[in-house]
């Protein structure tokens, strides 16, 4: 099974492309209501979601709540309010009354991205500049970036304290403020009781999903995995449902997880094959094989140990794959960048997105059950492939990616549950009038290529399909005929033309969608296919060969024993080499590190000063202290006290891996307790 691609991440498509408010929402405008309110000297108050049991909802929710509730802004809760920080753990968010596990795993998804959760979350805005009471949000709306306004007054307990999602740092609010801006377009808190991962990764991203059911998962889903966490993905999962409770492995049945990252490593048994999952709760955790206590963990060298194991109840925690394939039902996979759809490389994406509808008497004829059915009535969309230009030595099918997303048919999301949806592809020979709707018979005659297996009452039904060039039918329907709702139907592939037959047949082109990422895969592929681990000499040829195009014209080198001390850091079993699951793992910092080098080296030096240093590092998410910073600058840098590139590269590894180090030995967060053995591996071999 591959993966998919979507609309986000680093592809070339700005917030611009998809403006527009969502029909359901007041028309708020930011800018404008934020200058009135400062000019006014007031504070913002949304009377389109008001600080009320309205906003609330009126189901079950309401019997959770406190009985004195009261609404707070963040200054009235803290004496240093923050909206965001760097500084904080990625993970820091825990779950509150409302039932919304599904939403917080796909939210702590996107913490891992920070330039996506950039996207969805403003981090400019504040509680001291320009504070008016007014954040505000985005939301990949079915089809359009949706801005969604509120105000900054919260639901808390008689002792300030909030009641639904808040962070393990009580001074920061971004969180909260997002599950209220996203219970807005939802319609109300109440309305996010219930949902599905994919929902809300759809939501953050505008990407496609694709869900594996573990029961049945491929043989290679190590591999799949592997893939995911190297390249741009929001990854989730879900426990068995059922009622949500917690069973005796730590688990929470009818409960949504967020998978955070995995691991090969090497036992006394030989490799094992580890995942990283968070629960929402941000506490409560798995009991078996590789959690916090769990004495195979001594298996391990110590510097594995060491620097993976974090013995804290914060909700994260490791199990095998052959045990989280066991105990959990979905694996929930968004694609943020289109670079693994199939295994060609070095091409264009294209994508088309048009919007149709099921409309009771006349295009709502339910799924194909027989001759006299009324499956024909549905929307039909022409879709033909060509095999792109660069791709005609190529042989074999094109890869071809359809989802469907069915449009909410109520203002508040759980008032209407979703309806039963799915599509068909049918080939059509090229003799055929692309300008008419294709007749009954033509339905009697021709079996579809693919159908649904099943219909899914989901937001989103999406398949990856592999096809010859030539002309196909697209027929979305529903499980039932006669049943109403718009949707958005989307194809991603190399090449295509796509538009719908008879309603405005006016040929709609594919929009070209480009990844910056373009090439690296492939050479990565093939080195580590010659070489399943690579040592110094390898990882130096690897890193010089890049064209490290972010630096722009000062390009790096990287000498043996630079290499050298970045494979120390990487290489957790002493082995002397790396993988490419820890090369992936490191190209994904790199990238990062190149970004914040390049915007602080603003003479274009190709080195920075102490100022410049400080800043990178705290864009970066690292903040040391003045004195640390010079100290660091004598250490890293050169005798004029300037640090290139590389001794950058290998200060940002260093201080992140003595920080998780940190992390998991420490009890109180104040200070270590190493073993002699232990504190000769930290100090000596990295």
């Amino acid at each position: 099974m591959s993966l998919l691609p979507s609309l986000c991440g680093s592809w070339k498509l700005g917030r611009k492309d998809f403006t527009g408010c969502a029909s359901q929402l007041p028309q708020q405008d930011y800018e404008s209501l934020l200058e009135r309110c400062l000019r006014d000297g007031c504070l913002f108050e949304d009377k389109s979601f008001p600080a009320t049991l309205r906003s609330i909802g009126s189901g079950a929710l309401l019997g959770k709540l406190p009985r004195r509730l009261q609404w707070r802004r963040p200054p009235e809760l803290h004496s240093n309010p923050q909206f965001y920080s760097a500084k904080a753990r990625r993970l820091d968010l825990c779950q509150g009354l409302v039932g919304d596990c599904w939403f917080l795993a796909a939210l702590e998804a996107l913490t891992l991205h920070q330039d996506i959760l950039s996207r969805v979350v403003p981090l400019n805005q504040s509680f001291t500049e320009k504070y008016a009471g007014i954040f505000q949000f985005w939301f990949w709306h079915f089809g359009k970036w949706v801005p969604v306004v509120v105000d900054d007054r919260l639901p808390v307990n008689e002792a300030g304290q909030l009641v639904f999602v808040s962070s393990t740092y009580k001074n920061l609010f971004w969180g909260a403020l997002l599950e209220k801006a996203y219970a807005k377009l939802s319609g109300s808190y109440e309305d996010l009781q219930r949902g599905q991962v994919s929902e809300a990764l759809v939501d953050f991203t505008g990407g496609v999903t694709v869900t594996i059911k573990l029961a049945e998962a491929p043989d290679n889903l190590w591999d799949i995995l592997t893939q995911a966490t190297y390249s741009r993905t929001l990854i989730g999962c879900q426990t068995h449902s059922g009622k949500e409770r917690v069973l005796e492995n730590g688990l929470v049945d009818g409960h949504a997880y967020t998978l955070t990252g995995i691991r090969k490593v090497t036992s006394k048994h030989g490799p094992e094959y580890l995942v990283k999952l968070r629960n929402p709760w941000g506490k409560v955790e798995w009991k078996g094989d590789w959690s916090d206590n769990s004495r195979t963990w001594e298996l391990l060298s110590p510097k594995e140990k060491i620097l993976l194991l974090r013995k804290e109840d914060d909700g994260e925690f490791w199990m095998s794959l052959r045990d989280f394939k066991a105990h959990f039902m979905l694996l929930v996979i968004c694609k943020l960048s289109p670079g693994l759809l199939s295994q060609e490389v070095g091409q264009k994406w294209s994508y088309t997105m048009l919007e149709g509808r099921w409309e009771k008497g006349t295009t709502a004829g339910g799924q194909m059950k027989s001759p006299q059915d009324t499956f024909w009535k549905n929307p039909q969309f022409l879709l033909s492939v060509w095999r792109p230009q660069e791709g005609r030595k190529l042989q074999g099918p094109c890869s071809i990616l359809v989802s469907l997303l069915q449009k909410p048919r109520h203002r508040h999301r759980n008032q209407q549950p979703h309806l039963a949806i799915g599509f068909y592809l049918f080939r059509v020979e090229q003799s055929y009038d692309d300008q008419r709707r294709l007749p009954p018979e033509f339905f009697w005659k021709n079996a579809p290529l693919s159908w649904p297996e099943e219909f899914l009452r989901e937001k989103e039904v999406s398949r990856e399909l592999w096809l010859e060039p030539g002309r196909y039918l697209i027929v979305p329907c529903t499980s039932e005929a006669r049943q109403e709702s718009a949707f958005v139907l989307r194809v991603f592939s190399r090449k295509h033309v796509f538009y719908e037959i008879g309603r405005c047949s006016n040929v709609i082109f594919s929009k070209e969608i480009v990844d910056q990422n373009e090439g690296q895969d492939e050479f990565f592929a093939k080195l580590f296919e010659k070489h399943p681990e690579i040592n110094a000499v390898q990882l130096q040829k690897v890193l010089n060969h890049m064209p490290w195009s972010g630096l722009g014209s000062t390009q790096p080198h990287f000498s043996l024993e630079a290499c050298q001390g970045i494979l120390a850091l990487l290489d957790l079993n002493a082995s002397g080499t790396v993988s490419i699951q820890e090369f992936r793992d490191l190209w994904k910092q790199l990238m990062l590190y190149q970004e914040v080098f390049h915007k602080q080296d603003t003479n274009q030096s190709g080195s920075l000063n102490w100022a410049q240093l400080r800043a990178a590092m705290r864009e970066a998410g690292i903040v040391l202290g003045d004195d640390v910073c010079q100290l660091m600058l004598i250490r890293y840098g050169g005798p004029d006290l300037q640090m290139d590139f590389v001794s950058f590269v290998h200060l940002m590894l260093r201080v992140e891996n003595m920080e998780d180090v940190f992390q998991n030995l420490t009890q109180d967060g104040k200070g270590i307790y190493l073993q002699k053995p232990e504190w000769l591996m930290m100090t000596l071999y990295t």
